[in-house]
């Protein structure tokens, strides 16, 4: 009887314990479900945007790759569509921002300057990559040299830090003196450019740039 009782006693106190504490109990068992099963959810969207981004980034390569000079008109239009839906679903993918610089690129091709300017500031406006951030800012100096803007181009390359691109960065300081007119500092760039290159191959276009000058100019 005594045993009895006992459990006649427990019962008693599960069923108040519960009556007092189940609910919360229960809603804290629905919130936890609820997390987890958000946090898959989350994570199943993610997964989903990045291949998704992937997929158009990889196309709109294929897209680049293709482009025929004889005939580019229908790859650019392939380029651009892949391009800005990268930009608008995916803006804060590196895809995006390596899409905006083929964007540039294609600008460029059709002689649509102020495109280009747009699209490399878009990009230097959101990457947080340092070599990203650099070679953007190589291009838009570029383009700018390409419009005639010799001082907003060597202004954008001031103190600049060229890390892995000083081949480039160089041959920019030469190309920027050049249109100047100031051959010394070109040469000197040249020069620069040809000494950062190494053993490695030099650019043929360079070599011819800096060969046009001659040994004079650098005296």
């Amino acid at each position: 009887m005594a045993e009895l009782r006992s459990e006649e006693e427990q019962l008693e106190a599960l069923k108040s314990w519960w009556k007092e504490n189940g609910r919360s109990l229960m809603i804290g068992v629905v919130v936890a479900v609820a997390a987890v099963l958000g946090w898959q959810g989350w994570q199943s969207y993610t997964e989903n945007q990045a291949a998704q981004a992937s997929w158009l980034y990889q196309n709109m390569l294929e897209a680049v790759s293709a482009e025929l000079d004889e005939n580019p008109d229908p790859q650019v239009e392939t380029i651009l569509h892949l391009g800005n839906r990268l930009k608008n679903e995916h803006e804060k993918s590196t895809y995006a921002q390596y899409a905006a610089l083929m964007l540039a690129r294609a600008a460029v091709q059709q002689a649509e300057y102020a495109a280009a300017l747009e699209e490399l500031d878009w990009v230097l406006a959101r990457t947080q990559v340092d070599d990203l951030k650099r070679l953007a800012t190589l291009r838009k100096a570029s383009v700018l040299l390409a419009t005639d803007q010799f001082d907003q181009a060597g202004s954008l390359l001031s103190g600049f830090e060229p890390g892995s691109y000083s081949v480039i960065y160089y041959e920019l300081l030469g190309d920027i003196a050049f249109s100047k007119g100031d051959l010394n500092a070109a040469v000197n760039a040249y020069d620069q450019a040809l000494a950062a290159a190494g053993n490695a191959p030099t650019r043929p276009v360079l070599q011819m740039k800096r060969d046009d000058l001659g040994e004079e100019a650098g005296s």
